[in-house]
């Protein structure tokens, strides 16, 4: 592995002080679950790694109109708390399968977006909910919807000079349900071969959809909303003939690829598949709270 420098500024000015002076030599580094590995891998190769970690405020979850999740907290603090667990249980249920509990005990929200990997386990789930990435710079702040932010496989729309402060999340819409699904070659600690998430706004008197949120993960250069299989669903009572729509319109929706983890064919497929469970998991769970 390359040889490298060390530093841990102590705010965030001090940081984007050094990655203002260092430019495209420095790499930031959050959990380091990603950063280190792609260094001994040689996919990245910095002369300095830029410490997140310690800086006051980025592991904080904070409501103040709207919800803060800072690039620092972990995936297992975000898989505990009771505040994602109750406002957004789409996140909670990504960010819980999600490596190992060890892994999640490390590796940050910011760092897994920053990654921007196509098969990401949060991507979907913040892409559902219509998340933003609040980004600082020693020029000011900016705010940039996540579907913007993910640009092309591991390729994110930070400037070289940027840093992710965190996630801003709105409150979804009362008498939303949802659900996470993850298709693995293992049971845990494995990537994604699909993944998908659904959010649902259901009449709790009449059960039509008011509005839907499909997002897929695995299947497409980056994490993708699928905004036609959206359509179906909207204005309708979701029987299992729009169900099955829904999910030949998802099919057509993907761009998949053929790896080692699967074929283009068979992800294609699955990504159908799991849209219809998803649809029906959230109509289960919306039957548990009217």
């Amino acid at each position: 592995m390359k040889k490298f420098d060390y530093l841990k500024p102590n705010t965030l000015e001090e940081a984007l002080s050094l990655l203002n002076q260092y430019g495209d030599r420095a790499k930031m580094i959050a959990g380091g679950t990603d950063a280190i590995v792609m260094n001994r891998q040689k996919k990245i190769s910095p002369d300095v790694f830029i410490s997140l970690r310690g800086i006051p405020g980025l592991d904080q979850i904070e409501f103040n109109g709207i919800f803060k999740i800072g690039a620092l907290v972990t995936h297992r603090t975000i898989e505990q708390s009771e505040l994602i667990r109750k406002r957004f249980p789409i996140l909670a249920g990504a960010s819980s399968v999600l490596g190992s509990v060890q892994v999640r005990n490390v590796a940050t929200i910011g760092g897994n977006l920053c990654t921007a990997s196509p098969s990401a386990e949060t991507s979907p789930s913040l892409l559902v909910y219509e998340a933003e990435a609040h980004l600082v710079s020693q020029n000011g702040e900016r705010r940039l919807s996540l579907e913007s932010f993910f640009v092309g496989p591991g390729e994110n729309a930070l400037d070289k000079k940027e840093i992710l402060k965190g996630i801003l999340l709105p409150s979804p819409p009362p008498n939303s349900v949802g659900a996470y699904l993850k298709l693995g070659r293992r049971k845990s600690v494995d990537l994604s071969v699909v993944n998908v998430a659904v959010l649902l706004t259901l009449d709790p008197k009449t059960g039509i959809c008011e509005r839907a949120r499909i997002a897929l993960g695995a299947v497409a250069p980056t994490p993708l909303r699928a905004k036609e299989t959206e359509k179906i669903l909207e204005g309708n009572l979701l029987d299992d003939g729009i169900i099955r729509k829904a999910g030949d319109c998802a099919k057509q929706e993907c761009s998949p690829i053929t790896d080692i983890r699967g074929s283009a064919e068979y992800r294609r497929e699955m990504a159908g598949v799991l849209v219809e469970k998803g649809i029906r998991q959230s109509l289960v769970n919306h039957s548990r709270i009217v």
